[in-house]
């Protein structure tokens, strides 16, 4: 394993240029166990308690601001053997997608990942469960522990985290050992880690220096003070380590040090801002200028702090202020940041002392940033500012304005953008608040501001300059398109897109990989829509192959999601299956709770579901499916939604509720055919099972050929409404061509059958029954012979078809567009993912019917292991016993 430190306690380098899930660069200054300064004072005694940590799982170091909380767990972690993650928490953690992405990494860089360990959160919104269970199977199978620090966890007081960071570590077992450096109490159930003697604790109390501490500790800074001196001043500051550094650093510019260590005031906020008037006092103008314009900033270096104070001294005054530990650290490379408690402080007396500069500091910073090429740091220094304009451009021109709608970044973007008012009047400015809206699904709103802003960039047709702008238009464009219904936009966004990306730098596109993933995402969503399923597959395929990792992975997963549905549209139901697991299997690796493309996958999975009769699965999948995110103005996952909840209800025998069901939601520009013949057919199979036969067929004027599946079941209904002939027209209108998969050749075989049996040519119905039954068995296909009706009885109650139709066809037949048989149990719900190699070791053991401890000892691993291998199992294959999952893994050809 590597060591997370160097012998002499330096921050090893990483060994990988490992990007965040946005693509940009981690920052690594938060995997860095801070350096100790000169100054600083080993405490033995807090380090042999610390030590305690390698034997509890869990391990606090509570106390105040200041009480040295961060420099004795870095010195302790240091020293120890055993890999050691560090990371410090900052703000932006309270989303859960961002917080677990820098956990994995910190673990990646200490070497308690390997570099192909599955999975990383790609979204700030939320991390899957299986994700965070994938990773505590994962340490419990450790020989050694791993230590995590999490510095300054106090930032991060967000329940579901803590939830997740319990379930984690109460699953891992032996292999973790967290350590949390707070200010405050954590959000974990502490009462039951010290019933079970469980936890290692380390308080304010704890952490207070004691008198013989302090006096060495002076001894450091240069002030050799008698015993009671010392103790007098632990007694005044209640041995608050700050206190007594800032207590050192003053007295040892005073003529006096014993005496104005006893008069200084001792409350905690007049200490202070005392302390801070004497630190600062004894600076020149320029020091104490520097040090309140760079309180604004999370870090800098002397270029940017150049810029802030309109000087050129930055270097050598930063580079003595490090020297004298004077609450500045060095993160390298030129960077430092000062001490977030003397931070506060300095930006509090920035303004009294400089009312007003704070906003045109906050734009100096920004300026600067943005010609430095530091994209995120622009935005939140233009934003602070107030200059929306600013960062807005920033944003469009660095050709980033894809992430608004997927990466790392997208929740905080919207949420920093949300305080631009109506004095931002840029074109970059409409654009951003347009992709808002959008992503919103405020259709009406995300127009007008996109009109807006196409008015504004039409004028400028000849500037190279906005070419990053109009680019950013088109990909909002065709989201519009494919939102409202209107193929032709999408397209006429398309061919613009190609043309301005040849006036583009190529570094440029390929540092924002997710916009032309979003672009084809959109176009392949509207062309589908339209019916082009071929069109639509070419670009929705290369989609779903779009370089780019994590920063890809939402329209990854959506082009999936709608690959799933092409395939289903076209009778392939294996084919859409294994699509949309992919689909929801990628989101899961990805640690994305809720993407939209796993939605359209779930339903490809429920439609499928309903075809096969596995009705308890499809209720499931759809449950699941309405508690994710509404796509209300999507026309496709609209469409894909009402498809397989009407064919639900029909099956059912709720035919009204079907029939209200399949209805469309949302307006489009253009209509869509399998749309409307998919509407049509349940509708008319709804009044053919209300007795209204003649009704049935003229709601079927509209299905044609160029559908197959939808023209088979309106063939089907056309012979139960006594229209032999039409049915066959419907049939010959098929246009096939190779493109169409078995629940096409299944529903036409079973038409042809029916009209030959009531013509009495058995021996042609007996012919037909057997094909289909043999391409439907393959598929477990299951509903187009439970929907068959009486006819048919016979045909499967003879031989040789009961023996095709044994073992997978249920013998209980529903009556056509009649009451319906009873649906299977319902099984668990269902989590589409791939099973690991372990994971199909431990079940492949449990077909042979070996127990938990047999499992083990023939694996070399503990039982506990081998139930954690299990439970996931279960939880994939939607099971709760053991021959259930072996009969699943094995119909889904796992093992």
């Amino acid at each position: 394993m590597r060591s997370a430190s160097t012998p002499d306690g330096r921050a090893r380098a990483p060994t990988d240029t490992g990007t965040d899930p946005s693509g940009d660069p981690y920052l690594r200054t938060r995997f860095a166990l801070p350096s100790r300064p000169a100054t600083f004072l080993r405490r033995q005694r807090l380090v042999s308690h610390l030590d305690q940590a390698l034997s509890t799982p869990l391990t606090l170091v509570n106390g105040s601001p200041g009480a040295g909380k961060t420099l004795l767990t870095a010195d302790w972690a240091a020293g120890l053997r055993l890999p050691v993650a560090w990371l410090t928490v900052e703000a932006g953690d309270h989303r859960p997608g961002v917080f677990w992405a820098y956990v994995f990494e910190s673990l990646r860089l200490c070497g308690a990942r390997e570099a192909g360990a599955a999975g990383a959160p790609a979204d700030s919104s939320g991390v899957g469960r299986g994700l965070l269970a994938s990773l505590a199977a994962e340490l419990n199978a450790r020989d050694a522990p791993v230590v995590l620090v999490l510095d300054e966890y106090d930032r991060l007081a967000v329940p579901e985290v803590a939830e997740q960071l319990e379930f984690v570590l109460r699953h891992s077992g032996q292999g973790l050992r967290l350590v949390l450096v707070t200010r405050t109490e954590p959000l974990l159930p502490l009462h039951r880690y010290r019933a079970a003697d469980e936890l290692t604790e380390i308080r304010g109390a704890e952490l207070s220096f004691t008198p013989e501490e302090a006096g060495a500790l002076l001894r450091l800074h240069g002030l050799h003070l008698p015993e009671p001196a010392a103790s007098a001043l632990v007694d005044r500051t209640r041995g608050w380590a700050a206190g007594l550094r800032l207590s050192a650093l003053a007295a040892r510019e005073s003529t006096d040090p014993e005496r104005y260590l006893k008069e200084f005031e001792a409350d905690h906020s007049t200490v202070a801002d005392f302390l801070l008037a004497e630190v600062l006092k004894g600076r020149t103008e320029e020091t104490q200028d520097l040090l309140l314009r760079v309180s604004v900033l999370d870090r800098f270096c002397p270029d940017l702090a150049d810029a802030l104070t309109l000087r050129a001294d930055a270097e050598r005054l930063l580079a003595g202020l490090h020297r004298e530990n004077a609450f500045i650290e060095r993160l390298g490379h030129s960077w430092y940041r000062l001490h977030p408690l003397f931070r506060e402080i300095l930006r509090a007396h920035l303004r009294e002392r400089l009312p007003g500069a704070e906003a045109e500091l906050h734009l100096r910073a920004a300026r600067w940033l943005r010609r430095s090429g530091f994209l995120p740091e622009t935005l939140a220094h233009g934003a602070a500012g107030g200059d929306f304009d600013l960062a807005a451009g920033a944003l469009v021109d660095d050709l980033a304005i894809g992430q608004l709608f997927t990466g790392l970044r997208s929740d905080a973007l919207a949420q920093l953008f949300a305080g631009m008012g109506p004095e931002a009047g840029s074109p970059a400015s409409d654009l951003v608040r347009a992709a808002g809206a959008l992503a919103r699904r405020d259709l009406d709103l995300g127009l007008d501001r996109l009109r807006r802003a196409r008015e504004q960039l039409s004028g400028t047709e000849d500037s190279p300059g906005p070419v990053t702008a109009r680019l950013s238009c088109t990909l909002l464009e065709a989201l519009a398109a494919r939102l409202t219904g209107c193929p032709p936009r999408a397209e006429q966004a398309a061919a613009t897109a190609e043309e301005l990306r040849r006036d583009l730098p190529d570094h440029l596109l390929d540092e924002h990989p997710e916009l032309t993933a979003l672009l084809m995402t959109h176009v392949g969503s509207a062309r589908l829509w339209e019916g082009r399923f071929d069109d639509a597959r070419a670009v929705l395929s290369r989609a779903a192959g779009a370089p780019g990792g994590s920063a890809t992975v939402l329209p990854r997963v959506e082009s999936m999601g709608h690959l799933a549905l092409l395939d289903y549209l076209n009778g392939w139901l294996g084919r859409a299956e294994r699509r949309a697991l992919a689909a929801v299997a990628e989101a899961e690796r990805a640690g994305l709770p809720r993407p939209p493309g796993a939605g359209l996958g779930r339903l490809v999975l429920a439609a499928v579901a309903v075809d096969r009769q596995e009705l308890g699965r499809a209720r499931v999948l759809l449950d699941e499916t309405a508690r994710l995110p509404a796509r209300e103005h999507d026309p496709v996952p609209t469409a894909g939604r009402a498809l397989a909840v009407s064919r639900l209800l029909l099956d059912d025998g709720e035919t009204d509720a079907a029939a209200e069901a399949v209805q469309p939601t949302v307006s489009t520009a253009v209509a869509s055919p399998w749309a409307e013949s998919q509407a049509a057919v349940v509708r008319s199979a709804a009044c053919l099972a209300a007795g209204r036969p003649d009704e049935a067929v003229r709601l079927l004027q509209g299905v044609g050929g160029d559908q197959p599946v939808y023209a088979v079941e309106a063939a089907g209904i056309q012979v139960a409404a006594g229209r032999p002939r039409a049915a066959a027209e419907l049939l010959g209108a098929v246009r096939a061509e190779g493109r169409t998969g078995p629940a096409v050749s299944v529903g036409a075989a079973l038409v042809r059958a029916r009209v030959a049996q009531e013509s009495g040519d058995t021996v042609t119905a007996h012919r037909l029954v057997a094909r289909a039954l043999l391409d439907a068995r393959r598929e477990r296909l299951r509903r187009p012979f439970l929907q068959a009706g009486d006819w048919i009885e016979p045909l499967l109650a003879a031989a040789p078809l009961h023996g095709l139709a044994e073992g997978w066809l249920p013998s209980g037949r529903r009556q056509t567009h009649g009451e319906p048989v009873q649906p299977a149990a319902d099984p668990a719900l269902l989590v589409p993912v791939e099973l690991s190699g372990r994971e199909r070791d431990v079940l492949r053991r449990l077909a042979r019917m070996m127990s938990a401890e047999e499992i083990a000892a023939d694996l070399y691993v503990s039982v506990n292991t081998v139930k954690t291998h299990l439970k996931s199992a279960y939880r994939k294959l939607a099971v709760n016993r053991r021959g259930d999952a072996v009969r699943r893994a094995r119909d889904l050809g796992l093992l």
